[in-house]
């Protein structure tokens, strides 16, 4: 039975650009694998020990998919007769300069709560890898990490993606009965995102916002509309906006700032001392090198100490050279 499968091979898919943050975010954790084989996208390592799909529990954030490694094979076909009984069958390519997962013309249904799910990877026309993983909390439930979400044609930003694949991938709930203020918010990709799920936001940038979002612009928090998703831009850098500009009930904080991760985590804590009644965060992490990622134990120790105990740091396949962290109270 392939339940009771054991190896100490793995790999990772990732996505082109992170493949060394990814085995050095490995390297500092101390796992003790080393890495054997790479590809754009992909990465092999050798564990000391073996792992059984039970067991497989490394919560690598550049990892937006890690298995048990079952081999190579030259055909598609063998690729998946390695799987044996497996019932669930993922497929990811590399294709167009990117790690893809082999959607249908939307994000797939999501498996259950400890399934297990196979893996072939194409690489090339004559290299398919094959492998497995148990499905649980913390893990896409789409090909590759891939939802194949679809933007839509008004969104001002591909920070709508962002957005919508964090919602999908950590499996949050966000409502029209929070507040959620963002920080580096034009031109209003996550604001656009945020007031189609009936969500109300205020936005910290100095830059100007698209037209699409400014149509549900306020001036003030007591011109709210009653029953409806509003906007309020507070047209200043974040390091200077204030209480007086949140007002009360802010329940989210989030921020796709072209900062430091450091900056953004001060940010976070001073927000939060402002607004107390913030419950989550979610921030998009841009790495200038990939030895920023070795910085993942003091973000986390910096998130305790503002109350948060929660905490997930994860590679989408919408970022470049950045990673999501979500924290929650």
């Amino acid at each position: 039975m392939m339940n009771r499968i054991e190896t100490e091979f793995l790999f990772a898919l990732t996505n082109p650009g992170t493949e060394k943050a990814l085995k050095l975010e490995a390297e500092t954790m101390g796992l003790g694998w080393r890495s054997s084989y790479q590809r754009r996208g992909f990465v092999t390592f050798k564990a000391d020990a073996p792992f059984s799909p039970d067991s497989l529990h490394a919560g690598i954030a550049c990892a937006r998919r890690l298995c048990l490694s079952l081999g190579k094979s030259t055909t598609r076909e063998s690729a998946v007769g390695l799987l044996g009984d497996v019932a669930l069958v993922h497929h990811a390519r590399f294709h167009e300069r990117r790690m893809q997962g082999v959607n249908g013309d939307g994000p797939p249904s999501s498996p259950g709560a400890g399934q297990l799910i196979g893996t072939v990877v194409e690489l090339g026309e004559t290299e398919f890898w094959s492998g497995v993983h148990r499905h649980a909390r913390w893990t896409s439930p789409d090909p590759a990490g891939d939802a194949g979400i679809i933007m839509p044609e008004n969104s001002p930003s591909r920070a709508w993606l962002k957005l919508e694949e964090a919602v999908r991938f950590f499996d949050l709930t966000i409502t029209r009965q929070d507040i959620v203020v963002e920080l580096g918010c034009a031109p209003g990709g996550v604001v656009l995102a945020l007031l189609d799920r009936g969500v109300p936001v205020i936005g910290v940038d100095p830059a100007k916002m698209a037209e699409v979002v400014m149509a549900s612009a306020i001036e003030n928090r007591g011109d709210a509309p009653a029953g409806k998703p509003w906007f309020l831009h507070c047209r200043k850098p974040a390091a200077i906006a204030s209480k007086r500009d949140l007002g009360q009930g802010v329940t989210w904080f989030m921020s796709d700032m072209n900062q430091s991760p450091e900056v953004v985590l001060a940010e976070c804590a001073r927000f939060c001392k402002m607004a107390p009644s913030i419950r989550g965060a979610l921030m998009t992490l841009k790495l200038t090198d990939p030895a920023q990622v070795t910085g993942k134990a003091r973000w986390f120790a910096a998130l305790h100490e503002m109350g948060f105990k929660t905490i997930r740091l994860q590679q989408l396949s919408v970022h470049h050279k950045e990673l999501a962290l979500l924290a929650m109270k």
